[in-house]
C-alpha cells in the first residue's frame, strides 16, 4: 500500500513543481539608493512577484500606484507609508502586516530604521509623479528581468 501510495505521489508530482529558493544564500541587487532586494518568485500565471526587501535608515521608495494589490510582512525594523501615523498614514513596525488594495496611492514610503520586509504584489506598480503622470512601471517581467541581470534601477 505505501509503494503504491509513493509511486501514486511522484506520478502526481511530476506535473508539478515546487518552488524553493536558499534566500539567505542569494545576494541582495539594489532597487532604489539604500533599498536591495532578493526575488522569491515571479509568475506570469497571475502577474505576482514576491520579493524580500532590505531597507537602509532614511531610504524611501517614490510615489506609486498599485495596479494589482499588495501584501507585506514587516520582518524588522520600521516602515511609514503616506506620512506615517503622525500624518495620516501608516507606521508598521516589525511583526506589523499590511494587504495594499489595487488603485491605491502610495506618496514616498520611508525607512526611519534599518528594515527588511516580506512582500508580494499581484501585479504591476504604476511609478508616478505629483500630476500622476507615469514615470515608470514595475511588473513580474521587470522584476524578474532585474534580478537575473544582477539589478540596477528598475523601475
Amino acid at each position: 500500500m505505501t509503494s503504491d501510495k509513493t509511486q501514486r505521489d511522484a506520478i502526481n508530482n511530476q506535473r508539478f513543481k515546487d518552488t524553493y529558493v536558499h534566500a539567505s544564500q542569494e545576494p541582495w541587487l539594489q532597487w532604489y539608493p539604500g533599498i536591495d532586494f532578493k526575488l522569491l518568485r515571479a509568475t506570469q500565471e497571475t502577474g505576482h512577484w514576491t520579493i524580500l526587501v532590505n531597507c537602509s535608515k532614511g531610504s524611501s521608495i517614490p510615489r506609486h500606484e498599485h495596479l494589482g494589490a499588495g501584501e507585506y510582512y514587516v520582518i524588522s525594523g520600521k516602515m511609514e507609508v503616506r506620512g506615517g501615523v503622525e500624518n495620516g498614514g501608516i507606521t508598521a513596525i516589525a511583526g506589523d502586516y499590511g494587504y495594499e488594495p489595487n488603485g491605491v496611492i502610495h506618496d514616498m514610503t520611508n525607512f526611519p530604521e534599518d528594515t527588511v520586509i516580506y512582500f508580494t504584489n499581484f501585479g504591476p506598480i504604476r511609478y508616478i509623479d505629483d500630476d500622476n503622470n507615469t514615470v515608470g512601471l514595475l511588473d513580474w517581467q521587470g522584476i524578474l528581468k532585474a534580478a537575473e541581470e544582477g539589478a540596477a534601477k528598475i523601475t
